[in-house]
């Protein structure tokens, strides 16, 4: 299972150098509006240091790293759901990804010219969610058209309570959410499509109820000399979204970092006082806002991480690995990676007592190792 986390902005914020690092990639990041015109999509590897751990226990013959799929969207500009810029095809990226990373600049440069010409990150935000609301008010306008249709006909029809009561409480969502985008409450759509959800309805997609989080993308020096707290646009992320939602990072430097080698990297970052990569915090807190954990299968041939949705029990999980182990499940020796790596190898864990047998209702926990029996 690999992520799909779109990056999104306005131009000249620095997300195709950030695309550049997160894949290790050359796309185009030149100096004007709309220099990516078709959405680059490519993976990358999730760090994980467990997994390098097992692979030494093991004594396995290779890694396998769970992926996050990354697509870079050309920047939007303000009437892109009319058609501006190059127009509403990249509302239709937008929708297909799973987690949307808007990319919001705050560094000042005059060398790098700025669609609005003022630096000013929140203002950047909101035209971008205007533009997805703008696109959403077109699609929720049309779905209430036709679900008002199908109540009307329905009632003539007599069609059961259940159906009807169904209809009825989508036509609700619908009227509610269509009233917040009028109003441009992007957080209450967002938590309109989320009780939607819990109450078991399926609305049609919405870009503006998409979950995102915030790259504030900062200038060289500041976040060299973790200086970039006292940045005034940074501090105005944080006060509007949080410090868990909002991740700082230089993308020129990542982009650097990205080209050299594992060693050569780390002797930069010493260099620069970076004690770690904004990269891994983007990483991980994809992982976390999309609610997915990692298992692990390890062995002398390979050391497998595996992503998956928190809560999915391990016959599910098993058909990650492949369909014929799901099908055929009988039960999993679990263990988790803490364990093993505490005890040393495989032996010691045994004789601790930690590994166990599971059945198919098991729900599998961040970091378990697993050991699929089957028969098919």
């Amino acid at each position: 299972m690999a992520i799909q986390a779109g990056l999104v902005g306005l131009p000249n914020v620095g997300k195709s150098t950030l695309f550049n690092a997160l894949t290790k990639s050359s796309i185009p990041a030149e100096n004007y509006p709309f220099c990516t015109v078709d959405p680059n999509i490519a993976i990358t590897y999730v760090p994980d240091e467990r997994l390098t751990r097992l692979a030494e226990i093991f004594k396995s013959q290779k890694t396998l790293p769970t992926s996050v799929k990354f697509v870079d969207i050309a920047g939007l500009v303000k009437g892109a759901a009319e058609g501006e810029g190059l127009g509403n095809q990249f509302l239709g990226h937008i929708m297909d990804v799973d987690l949307v990373l808007h990319v919001l600049r705050c560094f000042e440069d005059a060398n790098i010219t700025h669609v609005h010409n003022t630096i000013n990150p929140i203002s950047d935000f909101e035209t971008i969610c205007a533009e997805l609301m703008l696109k959403d008010l077109e699609s929720v306008s049309k779905k209430e058209e036709r679900v008002q249709a199908l109540i009307k006909s329905a009632k003539n029809k007599q069609a059961t309570p259940q159906q009807i009561k169904e209809w009825e409480l989508e036509l609700h969502y619908l009227t509610t959410i269509k009233a917040a985008l009028n109003a441009a409450d992007y957080t209450k759509v967002q938590a309109l499509v989320q009780q939607a959800k819990a109450e078991g309805l399926l609305l049609i997609p919405l870009l503006s109820g998409k979950n995102f989080l915030i790259v504030a993308n900062l200038a060289e020096d500041e976040y060299m000399g973790n200086t970039f707290a006292s940045n005034q646009h940074y501090q105005a992320l944080l006060a509007k979204f949080g410090a868990e939602r909002v991740i700082p990072v230089s993308a020129k430097i990542e982009a650097e970092l990205a080209q050299l080698d594992e060693a050569e990297s780390k002797e930069m970052m010493a260099s620069l006082g970076i004690t770690h990569r904004g990269l891994e915090d983007i990483i991980n807190k994809a992982y976390s806002y999309l609610g997915l954990i990692t298992f692990f299968t390890c062995g002398p041939k390979e050391a497998h991480a595996w992503s998956i949705k928190k809560g999915i029990n391990v016959q599910r999980a098993a058909g990650e690995i492949h369909s014929d182990l799901e099908r055929g499940f009988i039960c999993a020796e679990v263990y988790n990676c803490t364990d093993i790596i505490a005890a040393g190898s495989e032996a010691n864990l045994r004789t601790s007592g930690k590994l166990r047998t599971e059945g198919k209702e098991y729900i599998v926990q961040d970091g378990d190792l697993l050991n699929i029996r089957f028969n098919v």
